[in-house]
């Protein structure tokens, strides 16, 4: 007999894949790793700012210690950038542990969760690991369609995640689209709005969720410091919501989820306003040169607001990882989305100009 260890609903969940490392592509192609272009993950073609590295420097002379598990000077900085009380503030190892907690902290096993199609896959796997039940509302327009997904919350319903702008389709919800829904929801229901890419919205298109969350005790707002400012690897983030959400987040966070050099190098970049101003302009620009080349090889894409596009590369549902083998071949490594039901696309993080442009030219060949 077979033992088996764990839930069923563990045991049916199919692990996060995350972008393939350059290493990795390297040695399975037999290919330079200095030649390899990565546009898989969003993360920021800049890398990290350099007032970061030097507040790391910094941080590592004490990195013997344990951090600072109440993270004061993050959580200064995030008070003085946001304006919110500390106890408004919960600190996350990325954006991913604030999904995550909230699950575990307001859903038991057989309660319901609403979340988009082709919304983050975090939301979905975050759901079963808690043994919920998820109640997938079908996108519009790649995108999601709040008013069904307001009529979609049932009497169970405990968490609703929404993605804004949304991975990986990069669709965007203007504001009013936002308070109508929150106005609708159910005070018992915690509402994640999920603001991973909010730095690379427009001026224009920029909104106050630190508002709506002084007005609606049931929604937590989450950042993460792993796009627009650069620190992926450290993996930094934080939720803001007021302290009938947070006491429970920080009943459940582990005590040192964030380390000392993240949040050392976090406070440095969340005060570098010069890097991360150059971050948005060369993700707007690289969106550009993306969607011209698209728009000349007559390729339809989903209009994009985060640092990253989302291209049909053909009309078969092989279409997306036949053409993703022949990139990584030719050493560029895009995201492949058929986990998320759209076989015939691919996501392309934005990069450097000319790495922008060795994919274009490399996608060309490939299709042609």
């Amino acid at each position: 007999m077979t033992i088996q260890f764990g839930p069923d609903y563990v045991r049916a969940i199919a692990p996060y894949q995350g972008g393939k490392p350059i290493a990795e592509v390297a040695r399975e192609f037999g290919l330079d790793e200095a030649k390899i272009i990565k546009l898989a993950s969003n993360e920021n073609p800049l890398g990290m700012p350099d007032s970061a590295k030097q507040a790391m420097l910094a941080a590592m002379g004490d990195i013997g210690r344990y951090p600072d598990s109440n993270g004061f000077d993050l959580k200064q900085t995030i008070i003085n950038k946001y304006k919110v009380p500390a106890d408004w503030i919960t600190l996350g190892n990325g954006s991913n542990d604030i999904l995550e907690l909230a699950a575990h902290a307001f859903v038991q096993p057989g309660q319901s969760v609403v979340y988009a199609q082709y919304s983050f896959a975090v939301y979905a796997l975050a759901t079963q690991a808690i043994g919920a039940r998820a109640i997938v509302v079908a996108a519009k327009d790649y995108g999601h369609d709040l008013p069904a997904m307001a009529k979609a919350i049932t009497a169970d319903t405990r968490l609703v995640f929404i993605a804004n702008p949304n991975n990986p389709t990069g669709t965007f919800i203007p504001a009013a689209e936002i308070e109508a829904f929150l106005a609708k929801v159910p005070q018992d229901v915690v509402v994640v709005l999920d603001e991973a890419y909010n730095e690379y919205l427009a001026p224009e298109l920029q909104y106050d969720s630190i508002a709506w969350v002084q007005q609606y005790p049931n929604l937590l707002v989450s950042r993460t410091l792993s796009k627009a400012y650069g620190l992926a690897g450290l993996r930094v983030g934080f939720g803001i919501a007021q302290p009938v959400i947070t006491d429970l987040l920080n009943r459940i966070r582990q005590p040192f989820n964030v380390n000392s050099m993240a949040q050392a190098a976090a406070v440095a970049a969340l005060n570098d306003s010069a890097f991360l101003q150059k971050s948005a302009q060369l993700n707007a620009e690289g969106y550009q040169q993306l969607t011209q080349a698209f728009d000349a090889m007559d390729l339809e894409y989903v209009k994009s607001y985060g640092n990253f596009v989302l291209v049909r590369v053909g009309s078969d549902d092989a279409a997306g990882a036949r053409v993703n083998l022949e990139l990584l071949k030719r050493g560029v490594i895009v995201r492949p989305v058929g986990n998320y039901g759209l076989p015939q696309w691919l996501r392309i993080s934005i990069g450097l100009p000319q790495e922008n442009a060795a994919f274009i030219k490399a996608l060309k060949a490939v299709l042609s």
